[in-house]
């Protein structure tokens, strides 16, 4: 599985977790040290609604993307330990800081 952002064909992502369970999705990245560079962690959802991020719990940071059917909503560098975002998505992406540099709204990005 990887990450692609469609607009320039690079791969964003090549280590690609999917948290698809409740405990997953509640957990994140929370209470790790660190991820590689190649990773992403993909919150998939049924129907777009407006959908929050936190980072308690995790000591470093992370660029987040929000997508609505490919389609790129938003993109916000969320700081360790207290960053916030929301935004209408029905997958959010999260990836190491500066990951997410040239990703822009209305880009299309595909998980496969």
């Amino acid at each position: 599985m990887q990450v692609v952002h469609e607009e320039s064909g690079d791969t964003v992502a090549t280590t690609v977790d999917v948290a698809d369970s409740f405990l997953a999705r509640a957990r994140g990245l929370m209470f790790r040290r660190s991820v590689p560079d190649d990773y992403a962690l993909v919150f998939k959802f049924t129907g777009q609604s407006t959908r929050g991020l936190h980072m308690v719990f995790v000591p470093f940071a992370i660029d987040a993307v929000w997508l609505t059917d490919g389609v790129v909503q938003q993109v916000t560098r969320l700081s360790a330990w207290t960053g916030r975002g929301r935004a209408v998505a029905d997958t959010v992406i999260e990836l190491p800081a500066g990951a997410a540099d040239d990703i822009e709204p209305g880009d299309h990005v595909t998980v496969d």
